[in-house]
């Protein structure tokens, strides 16, 4: 059966969104998801499936979530493979250059406007897109225009952003 390692999206935000850990894990196996395991209090899961395709994976999780969470919890998942190469994309675009931030956003789905994204970038900022994450690579002077300072987000469509910390520990944890 195939594992599939999924990032819940806007959870733990504010008093009406707490969805911990523990509660995410109940969820997926009242759900039929397996070898359930979860990582920090970030929405970071891994299940294995008998579902066969990433969008029933996903639409199966988005259901077991609302029910238990009582709010909508939007869930991009990825097969262990494509995740195992976001984490070594993320290796190879932070060994180019000295960052303050190195931010992933994993998207849903691959962004319409790839090459618009990436002319966003700056001298010290730079947009990366590769499948479906999108790269962002910040200099030291990032904090000025905050975590995001390119406003790629309001371009890429469904998102949740992980720092590459998260990313390649989990690359190498769970892949």
């Amino acid at each position: 059966m195939p594992t599939y390692l999924a990032f819940l999206r806007a959870i733990n935000l504010g008093a009406k969104r707490k969805f911990p850990k523990d509660a995410i894990r109940g969820a997926c196996e009242s759900a039929g998801f397996t070898d359930v395991e979860t990582y920090i209090n970030t929405g970071n899961v891994r299940v294995t499936s008998s579902l066969r395709s990433r969008a029933k994976v996903e639409a199966a999780l988005e259901a077991a979530f609302l029910d238990a969470a009582g709010f909508e919890v939007p869930t991009i998942a990825f097969t262990q493979a494509d995740f195992a190469q976001i984490g070594k994309d993320a290796e190879e675009l932070t060994a180019r250059r000295e960052l303050a931030r190195h931010y992933v956003l994993l998207l849903k789905e691959p962004a319409a406007d790839a090459a618009g994204i990436e002319a966003l970038s700056t001298d010290e900022n730079h947009a990366v897109v590769r499948g479906r994450a999108c790269h962002l690579l910040l200099g030291p002077s990032y904090e000025a225009g905050g975590v995001d300072p390119l406003r790629v987000e309001k371009l890429v469509g469904v998102a949740t952003n992980r720092n590459y910390n998260v990313v390649t520990t989990l690359a190498k944890k769970w892949c």
